[in-house]
């Protein structure tokens, strides 16, 4: 691939994440490849995009800022134009970090003296305002946020979370100027550079805000955002939304749901798919912490319900009865046995002859991704905002299988089930 060919380089801190960042990419005309982790040698496909898709969200900050700095150089390598650090919609991290010290690192790698940070993401209802984060009409910690089992988030107020996390001086561009369009940005961008303000959250409450912001980050090295910002920044490099960008070969095989997530929308996900019938097993955390096969219980109860359609294995729970098995395993514990549990059953589950897999949570997303030995993924179309079909090959399956990577937030209620009908669409 010719170096001066890639136009943006994208560095995601989870593998749900970075799917729903390229999907958006995808719908606004760019050819997106995504790689899981930093790939060892050059990119061997004609794109506009990459995303390199990590697994340093909740790691301790110096290893997420590694991370992070080894995905920037290969993409510098790959001759990225512009850099986008894609974090979550809802801005979730730890006390420690990583969204500050990774873009503090990145900024110093880039020498740039400014970025924004702005989790926006309007088709999937979440909005900032003055600075303050909203999942649909809720602040952020009264929308479910601050029962989160790993990222807890407590304030909606992103000025000051980031702050915390920074040593530079964090500001503000609220919608008043954001409403104005991109001349009145790039004023106060200059006006904050000039007060030592070193990144701004910025202000968007719909996607006309997002359109009118891209046009005023076109110089920036650094671009730090949820997905939502994606759909503005193709059109800086003179691209339009094309349905060929989204192309994938023909679905096959058979078809499974694998979900580890706890979020509200996947719990109820998981009871719409259960109330339409469709066979569902649920896993006990606590009998995988007994040492008892549940991977191979799990395959041999999906065998034979495959050949009739769609089935769902979940460990997905509500937040007292994930509290409680934190309290008896310890909250990693808890999360890596759920993790390389459902990571064995989704292997096991393309050794059936899955072919079509739908993984919610991304801690999930990113065990099983890695357990079925996955590379890199072409991004095709969407289901839900912030969730596309890919198309990966595996060792599991070299000809190739379709994946959707869903965050647990994402995604409407009959989710599970539209995806596969989409899909053959």
């Amino acid at each position: 691939m010719s170096g001066a060919a890639l136009k943006l380089g994208c560095i995601a801190d989870d593998f749900t994440g970075a799917t729903d960042l390229a999907n958006n990419l995808v719908r606004a005309g760019m050819r997106v490849v995504q790689t899981i982790g930093v790939p060892s040698g050059p990119l061997d496909a004609e794109v506009d995009a990459v995303v390199v898709a990590l697994k340093s969200r909740t790691i301790p900050a110096d290893q997420a800022v590694a991370q992070s700095l080894e995905a920037l150089r290969w993409l510098q390598g790959q001759g990225a134009q512009q850099i986008y650090f894609k974090y979550c919609s809802t801005f979730d991290s730890t006390p420690a970090g990583n969204i500050g010290p990774v873009t503090d690192a990145l900024m110093d790698a880039l020498g740039s003296d400014f970025s924004i940070a702005t989790p926006a993401f309007p088709d999937n209802k979440r909005t900032v305002f003055k600075g303050y984060l909203f999942a649909g009409d809720m602040l952020l910690n009264e929308s479910g946020m601050q029962n989160h089992p790993l990222t807890p988030m407590t304030d909606p107020n992103l000025v000051r979370v980031l702050q915390s996390q920074t040593r530079r001086k964090v500001g503000l561009i609220d919608h008043s100027v954001v409403a104005q369009g991109a001349e009145a940005i790039r004023n106060r961008i200059a006006a904050l550079k000039a007060d030592g303000v070193g990144i701004a959250i910025v202000d968007a409450v719909s996607n006309g805000d997002l359109l009118r912001m891209g046009p005023a980050l076109a110089d920036l090295p650094l671009v730090t955002a949820g997905s939502g910002v994606a759909i503005a920044l193709p059109a800086n490099f003179g691209l339009q939304a094309s349905h060929q960008a989204a192309a994938l070969p023909a679905a096959s095989g058979l078809q499974a749901v694998v979900s580890g997530s706890c979020s509200v929308a996947t719990n109820a996900q998981v009871a719409h798919f259960i109330a339409r019938g469709r066979p569902a097993l649920a896993l006990a955390p606590l009998r995988m912490a007994a040492g008892d096969d549940v991977v191979r219980e799990a395959l041999d109860w999906a065998r034979p319900h495959l050949a009739n359609g769609s089935v769902l294995v979940y460990s997905t729970a509500e937040p007292d009865a994930v509290r409680s098995i934190q309290a008896q395993l310890g909250v990693e514990q808890a999360g890596a046995l759920v993790e390389q549990t459902l990571a064995a059953i989704a292997r096991g589950l393309v050794a059936l002859g899955v072919r079509q897999l739908l993984v919610a949570g991304g801690e999930t997303s990113g065990a099983c991704v890695q357990a079925l030995g996955i590379a890199q993924m072409r991004i095709g179309g969407q289901i839900d905002p912030g969730v596309p079909w890919c198309h990966a090959a595996s060792p599991a399956a070299p000809e190739g299988l379709h994946i959707a990577l869903k965050s647990g937030n994402f995604g409407s209620t009959d989710f599970f089930t539209k995806a596969f009908t989409s899909l053959q669409g």
